[in-house]
């Protein structure tokens, strides 16, 4: 099993990065680079995650090595050895076996080394670059990397002055003696240091957030609440996003009519017109003459700047739309189904009914296994009291981390509860309880940093929405965030647990992740100041989102929260109620309609086309005996020409009302009738008024 975890571990995490991108991103319409650089920025990052707890566990396993090979027999009486270098046949108290999942040596560092150095340099230079590449409105790929170029170089000159400013203080201090191990020991120090700043901000949140989301999810009125609240707002923000995209198309609109077809800039305005909607193109290519010169003496036309700005607010007004229309869709969804669960938790007969049935397609193969009795004591039964039990873990979880985030320097006696149980592992040299114990630790701290990440949304921006709604700014925005958490996050993790050397002052053997990162005592100040009192501020952070600090402030300033005891929030809810209840009323119509089609396609349709079949053969039969009469009866040059064929009538008198006749009021005699030798048949008939002609098709 030598490595195959490692391998096993780095298939997964690819596929796990892969589908939540699928969820968020685009593969259809997205640039192919944009998914394959925040496919790899979210892949290295959630792999460091995972990949962690075996090096963990190969750390503590060559520290047991260790210590045997270095100290003589009689002080390593109660250690055996086993695949190791000491015989196993001794007697010994203790077993350092090797674990199940242990990497040779020699390879974790290269492979930290490598899934390092390649998210910092996506995170710090590509991505950023990617980002105004993304949101260029250029129409080429030198102006769209010369407006990149020229957005970034402020970026950049930041960076650069405060790495100078770092290496100027190095240099200057005699203390310091500016070696290449140093001076990349002091750029990790510096990128750490900001993304330590930005971690604990989010875990803050995210360690009160996630525990009371999960147990509000058992208050079907709350979330029924919510979902209405959320109705009202989306629909201002998506009465907001059509009236921008009518004015930009309006603007497109004008450009389309000034530059013709031989202009110059043509080209440019082709390119806008493939970003708008499929029914704006269609209507403005409806209204386009092509057949008019431009003139070169006219000075009204747009420069090439306006329509690269055009083209930029046609590319976000668009998204924009797009996004607003999709959520909508969801968000309507969502509180139907919610007004379904509320109606059915009275239900006496415990089967869950809908009060608009789902598509065949979508629920074929659920509807077998997720019956509606199943279903109902789900939702109404059993989900509430899930969600609460696992509230009450997640939140137990959370003290433990604020706990040790506020002990995890204390050594003597050890506090932190993650260093214990790690300890307690150590001390039986059970690996695999220490790789669990690893795995949920930071699965759990990464959990609250990344969803805060996917809730935060910076007015229109940068927002990560489901449902492949998510534009390219900010999933390349998400990339560069991950890159910059995850080491950080990693580093306290080790902090938490004991594993690093410079919070255990103990002279052992470093983890492999460890040794790359180097050690943080170049810069005395940051290692024993600013890693040490730093993440005890997420106390202070924690008490502010319990009590909805930042939602208040928010509040305060215009931006509408979903608050309980708010006027405006009241309010909100009986707009989304009303919107709700015209949103069902007029998909109830629809349904409605659809059914009574439907109903009179299968009650007359049968009868529709047995009726056609016998028109069709009665037809045949009167033309057969029509052509033998004019065989005997040349008549052709008394009946008067008509230009519709016999399908045509037919078509006619399907579609005309039947009128009452009376066979005896039809008269043989054809004085009765006006004479018209054109229309007057042999045998004192009429060739329209014929009785075996008129009715036959009725």
């Amino acid at each position: 099993m030598s490595g195959a975890a490692l391998g096993i571990e780095i298939i997964f995490v690819f596929f796990l990065a892969l589908f939540i991108l699928h969820r968020y991103g685009d593969f259809k319409k997205q640039h192919r680079l944009v998914i394959i650089a925040t496919l790899l920025a979210w892949y290295l990052c959630f792999l460091i995650v995972f990949i962690l707890p075996l090096d963990v566990s190969t750390t503590i396993y060559n520290r047991c090595k260790l210590a045997v090979n270095s100290s003589p027999p009689e002080s390593s009486s109660n250690i055996i050895i086993i695949n190791g270098s000491y015989p196993s046949s001794a007697p010994r108290k203790h077993i350092c076996s090797k674990p199940w999942s242990y990497i040779p040596d020699g390879i974790m560092p290269i492979f930290w080394r490598v899934v390092y150095w390649t998210s910092q340099f996506l995170t710090w230079i590509l991505l950023p670059f990617m980002q105004s590449y993304a949101r260029s409105g250029g129409f080429s790929i030198t102006g769209k990397i010369k407006t990149a170029l020229i957005e970034n170089a402020i970026y950049y000159g930041t960076y650069l002055l405060i790495f100078g400013a770092f290496l100027i203080y190095v240099a200057v201090n005699p203390n310091f003696n500016l070696q290449w191990n140093q001076l990349q020991t002091i750029g990790i120090a510096a990128a750490n240091t900001w993304g330590l700043f930005l971690l604990v901000l989010l875990l803050g949140y995210g360690l009160v957030e996630i525990p009371r989301s999960h147990w509000n999810g058992a208050k079907r009125g709350y979330l029924l609440m919510k979902t209405y609240f959320k109705v009202a707002k989306l629909m201002t923000e998506k009465a907001d996003a059509e009236e921008s995209l009518e004015d930009i198309m309006e603007e497109v609109r004008k450009v389309n009519e000034s530059i013709k077809y031989n202009h110059p800039l043509r080209k440019c305005v082709d390119t806008i017109l493939k970003k708008c909607p499929t029914e704006y193109q269609e209507r403005m290519g409806r209204n386009m003459d092509d057949y008019e010169d431009f003139d070169d003496r006219q000075n009204n036309y747009p420069s090439e700047k306006s329509l690269v700005k055009l083209h930029k607010q046609v590319i976000y007004s668009v998204q924009r739309h797009r996004r607003t229309q999709v959520q909508w869709r969801i968000l309507l969804e969502q509180a139907f189904y919610l007004e379904d669960v509320a109606k059915n938790e009275t239900s006496a007969t415990r089967q869950f009914v809908h009060t608009f049935q789902f598509q065949e397609s979508e629920n074929r193969i659920n509807r077998y296994f997720y019956t509606p009795t199943v279903e109902w004591y789900w939702e109404c039964l059993l989900r509430p009291w899930f969600y609460r039990i696992l509230a009450v873990v997640l939140a137990t979880f959370s003290v433990i981390v604020v706990w040790s985030e506020c002990t995890f320097f204390s050594t003597k006696p050890v506090l932190s509860l993650f260093a214990v149980f790690i300890q307690l592992a150590e001390r039986t040299y059970n690996y695999m309880c220490i790789e669990m114990a690893c795995f949920l630790t930071i699965f759990f701290l990464s959990i609250c940093v990344y969803s805060t990440v996917f809730r935060i949304r910076v007015f229109n921006y940068y927002y990560l929405a489901s449902h492949h709604q998510t534009d390219a700014y900010s999933l390349l925005f998400s990339g560069m965030l991950f890159c910059r958490l995850t080491p950080p996050l990693c580093l306290n993790f080790l902090g938490l647990t004991h594993m690093d050397s410079s919070i255990s002052h103990k002279n052992t053997q470093a983890t492999a992740y460890t040794s790359i990162m180097g050690s943080m005592r170049v810069l005395s100040f940051i290692a024993d100041g600013f890693y040490i009192y730093y993440p005890m501020l997420v106390v202070i952070l924690c008490i502010a989102t319990y009590f909805s600090l930042g939602t208040r402030c928010l509040n305060l300033l215009g931006f509408q929260q979903f608050m309980g005891d708010n006027e405006m929030t009241s309010d909100f809810i009986d707009e989304g109620k009303e919107l709700i209840r015209r949103e069902k009323r007029k998909r109830q119509r629809q349904e409605e309609g659809e059914n009574r089609r439907r109903e009179w396609k299968e009650r007359y349709g049968n009868s529709r086309e047995d009726s056609t079949r016998n028109r069709n053969v009665h037809s045949d039969q009167k033309e057969s005996s029509f052509s033998e009469t004019n065989s005997i009866f040349p008549v052709s040059k008394y009946i008067r020409s008509n230009g519709r064929t016999e399908r045509d009538r037919i078509e006619l008198l399907q579609d005309a009302e039947p009128l009452d006749f009376n066979a005896d009021s039809v008269s043989d005699d054809p004085l009765d009738h006006p004479l018209d030798s054109g229309r007057y048949q042999p045998g004192g008939r009429y060739l329209s008024m014929s009785r075996s002609r008129i009715f036959d098709d009725v």
